[in-house]
């Protein structure tokens, strides 16, 4: 496999060379440092040499057999070769504070130092330095690679292990006599390998271990994407240390934290579900074969909860006044890239007493009590499973908590914990077994971009969906509830194959939700096929405006899930900035999820469904995997003319619109929801008709209550419209309530309906439209790869924006497009409070590219307004761009326009446009 990257590409490399050495578990020992903005510490490797890996993992060598002929190898720059005598000189130099955020931070001189922090390769992967494998290699020493920006690595060490008290039980002698790396390394391999019910002693010694003695350094270096190790003298990896420790620190602008206020201005921290997952966090193996465990001790100030993806709910310890500890652990391995955390002076929101049983739910899909019962022997690795334990599967409501900044907490009481017991009883009726045993809810920063991200025993929301009401915050956690089993529990061993995670993510959502409202079946189903039409004209957009070669569900085809010799490898156009804006993987996925449903019916397919995930939890899979089992489990009849060649074809390696899916939607009728929108839609467009003045006898318009999906679906039917005057609009804001649709409720003005006032209380001058460009449309909410479940596909972060959103949004759409000045305040609003960050975005390159007529500088000074808090916005250029030819227009006109004068910040910050009124 061609491992060169392009520097200046949007590819993302996968560094760690997997194929050699497996990292099984991870130790870390952190300290939180609000003042300088560092995470320090250390973290601990546990690690396995490849032969024994291969046999444990005979499905992931045969996936890249065909690959391990090619022989390629992988460059690698020159290590730095450090000598002994110096690096012991400066390892007595350093010393950590116990509590670093308890003391004043000290400022980083690890360059003056003499320590070696990432490096700027313009090679990238490759180097012209020095070329060779990371595996076995002759007279070459071993490399260790792991996946690494961002970060000051300031020593890497050997652990003695043998000297840990009761080690002697891991080898063959009674007594350690003599120590060896050959000793060491079997202590290692015997401790990594205990039975999973010996799970607690199998922690106990990894934390002592984690605290042994150094017994040499390592030498090591590192590049703009990696961390390189080695030994002098060790040539394979059955030679190189099973355990070591590093030292590092964090940088302030690492990406893969962000640090920040929360809404009640207090700082905080958190992993973001960053393009470059946890390399900036710490050093680890990124690619997804890597499946390990960990557990962590996190030091912070006593006044900050640290929140963790660990299977306990963890409470703090105080070590002294002023400073606590926070201790996590993960039994189940998962990918280093779900390891998330956040750190913030989070409130523990409490559940008023209620009988949550009465959550739980029935739905049409709800299987018989069997079809949740373990049969056979689960085909994960080993570790403490919970499809294996029999109570574990009869658990509708797993236990939750949520967590948010004290000023959100009363919105969290009034909506997001009445809905947790619901949803969560739901997603069990349909697809059994809770893979993870609890879950912690956090209400994030408003910086958060998207509106949810998944993560094994954790959940990230944003503060959006506690102002969209039930509805808009039942389906986001529905899809978040989702990625337990999609996305978590199952995970794509490729990362191109995004659809495996998001696809099934989106469609589960709905079946979840109509499940948790009770609804009966013809409303589930009206229900969603409004939602399927709203989505339809997502994805007709989507494949209008984004780039062919990123619509492919399965871009590397046959060559999927293949790495090079060492386990390297690259995600094409991972690093890509127009992935923030991409939902192919959602709706796509979706769309194919939902046509093999109604091909098999619902109670076929999510029969095969619980199979699927019965057969496959815990493992790594391929969308052969899927669709090939698909197949084989259903009947003859039933399968018509489906292959996995033909849904290849149609619908995972082909872009655009997949052709069963066009000529589906051409044949197919509206569904009855739809149908009274467009009812809608034509009173609308008879209104906009009329006269200002109209005859005093008229018959009034009578509008109809609406569900907020079928205003949202009315809203783009009307921004279809060539013109709408300021006093049609002014109606459709005072119908709808659209001034007010950061809460979200079922339309009904005056006690059911709402009757157009005509002209009556319209002062403003009327102003229809002239003749322009076409609209240029955007297809809604797209996210950082968008809500991911950490890790497993990257990015969450999450699908379709929901309807509160899609109608705030597609409501300032039409204000910028009629230029609707008297509701300018709301676009201002809605593009400095929305906290989906992409979407906001999305929506000021709508006004950038709306042309520069009369008018459009009161529109970009709405856009800079919203975008001057973000330093660095790459939007700031293009707004300067069109505000400098109006600089002076702008100085003299200002005060009778009411813009404020031209006023600039620093090229660091891009631009900044002081509020003056």
């Amino acid at each position: 496999m061609d491992m060169q990257l392009d520097p200046a590409g949007d590819d993302l490399p996968l560094m760690a060379n997997t194929s050699h050495i497996l990292v099984k578990h991870y130790v870390l020992d952190l300290d939180v440092d609000f003042e300088s903005q560092v995470i320090e510490g250390t973290i601990v490797l546990f690690l396995e040499d490849g032969d024994r890996f291969k046999k444990q993992n005979r499905s992931v060598e045969e996936a890249c057999q065909s690959e391990s002929n090619k022989g390629c190898k992988l460059g690698m720059p020159e290590p730095c070769h450090v000598p002994v005598t110096n690096a012991m000189t400066f390892s007595s130099e350093m010393e950590y504070n116990d509590c670093a955020i308890c003391s004043k931070g000290e400022k980083d001189t690890s360059d003056k130092d003499g320590n070696h922090d990432n490096q700027e390769h313009a090679a990238g992967i490759s180097s012209s330095k020095r070329c060779c494998d990371t595996g076995n290699h002759g007279s070459e020493e071993f490399l260790l690679v792991l996946d690494c920006c961002d970060l000051s690595v300031l020593k890497v060490e050997e652990v003695d292990v043998a000297a840990v008290p009761g080690m002697e039980k891991f080898t063959r002698s009674p007594e350690l006599t003599v120590v060896s790396e050959e000793l060491r390394n079997q202590i290692v391999r015997e401790l990594v390998t205990l039975p999973a019910n010996r799970w607690r002693e199998q922690l106990d010694y990894y934390a002592r271990c984690s605290q042994a003695a150094g017994c040499g350094e390592l030498l090591f270096d590192t590049d703009t994407w990696s961390l390189q190790i080695r030994k002098t003298g060790a040539q394979t990896a059955t030679d190189f240390p099973h355990a070591i420790r590093i030292w590092y620190k964090t940088k302030p602008e690492g990406r893969s934290v962000t640090w920040t206020s929360d809404q009640s201005g207090r700082p905080c921290v958190y992993t973001v579900g960053s393009p470059v997952n946890n390399r900036a966090l710490f050093p680890c193996q990124e690619p997804p074969v890597a499946m390990s465990t960990w557990q962590a001790t996190v030091r912070a100030a006593a006044s900050f909860v640290v929140l963790m993806s660990g299977e306990n709910s963890a409470k703090p310890t105080q070590l002294w006044e002023g400073c606590s500890s926070w201790y996590y652990y993960v039994t189940m391995p998962m990918p280093a890239s779900t390891f998330t955390i956040a750190v913030g002076c989070w409130t523990e929101v409490k559940m008023e007493p209620c009988s949550s049983g009465d959550s739980a739910t029935e739905t049409p899909f709800s299987p018989p009590e069997a079809d949740f019962r373990h049969v056979g022997v689960c085909s994960h690795m080993e570790y403490p499973c919970r499809f294996q334990n029999a109570s574990a599967t009869t658990q509708q409501i797993i236990p939750h908590r949520v967590f948010a900044p004290v000023c959100l907490t009363g919105a969290c009481q009034e909506t997001l914990l009445q809905l947790i017991p619901p949803c969560l009883s739901a997603a069990h009726s349909v697809l059994g077994t809770h893979p993870f045993s609890r879950l912690d809810v956090l209400i994030v920063p408003a910086n958060f971009p998207s509106l949810g991200m998944a993560s094994p025993h954790i959940m990230f929301l944003s503060q959006s969906i506690l102002t969209g009401g039930s509805h808009l915050c039942g389906t986001r956690l529905c899809h978040e509830i989702a990625h337990a089993w999609f996305g978590l529990a199952l995970g794509a061993r490729d990362w191109t194959e995004e659809w495996l995670s998001e696809g099934f993510a989106s469609h589960l959502e709905d079946v979840f939700w109509a499940a948790a409202q009770q609804l009966a079946p013809h409303e589930a189903r009206e229900q969603q096929e409004l939602r399927a039409c709203l989505r339809w004209r997502r994805l007709q957009d989507e494949m209008q405006s984004s780039p062919t070669e990123m619509q492919v569900l399965r871009p590397n085809k046959d060559k999927t899930g293949h790495t090079s010799d060492s386990g390297a490898s690259v995600i094409k156009h991972g690093l890509n900035p127009e992935k923030i804006f991409m939902q192919v993987h959602y709706l796509k996925g979706y769309f194919l999820l939902r046509f093999l449903a109604e091909r098999l019916g619902d109670e076929t397919y999510f029969s095969f469904l619980r199979k699927f995930v019965h057969a496959f939890h815990g493992q790594l899979i391929l969308s052969q995997d899927f669709l090939q089992m698909l197949l084989e489990n259903i009947p003859e009849e039933k399968r018509l003319e489906l292959s996995v060649e033909n849904i290849y074809q149609d619908w995972l390696e082909s872009s655009g619109i997949p052709k069963p899916l066009q000529r589906e939607r051409s044949a197919g009728a509206e569904c009855g929801l739809a149908r009274q929108v467009r009812a809608e839609v034509t009173k609308w467009i008879r209104v906009n008709r009329r006269p200002r003045r109209r005859k005093r006898r008229e018959r009034e318009a009578v509008f109809e209550k609406l569900l907020p999906d079928q205003l949202v679906l009315l809203l783009e039917h009307l921004l279809e419209q060539k013109t709408l005057s300021h006093r049609t609009l002014q109606s459709l804001q005072r119908t709808y309530h659209l001034q007010d649709q950061d809460a979200e409720v079922e339309v009904d003005a005056q006690a059911g309906h709402s009757k157009f006032p005509g002209a009556e209380g319209t002062s403003h001058q009327e102003q229809p439209t002239t003749e322009r460009p076409p609209w240029p449309r955007l297809s809604g909410h797209r996210s950082l790869f968008s809500s991911r479940p950490r890790g497993i596909v990257p990015f969450a972060k999450t699908a379709v924006l929901n309807s509160a959103l899609r109608v705030r949004h597609r409501w300032c759409e039409l204000i910028v497009k009629h230029k609707f000045t008297k509701a300018y305040e709301s676009v201002e609003r809605f593009l400095q409070e929305d906290q989906e960050r992409p979407q906001r975005d999305s929506f000021i390159h709508l006004l950038l590219a709306w042309g520069t007529g009369p008018g459009h500088q009161r529109r970009d000074y709405v856009a800079a307004k919203a975008v001057s808090p973000q330093p660095g916005s790459s939007l700031g250029a293009s707004l300067s761009q069109r505000l400098v030819p109006a600089r002076h227009a702008q100085k003299a006109d200002s005060h009778k326009r009411g813009l404020p004068p031209w006023i600039w910040s620093g090229a660091a910050l891009g631009f900044r446009v002081l509020l003056h009124r």
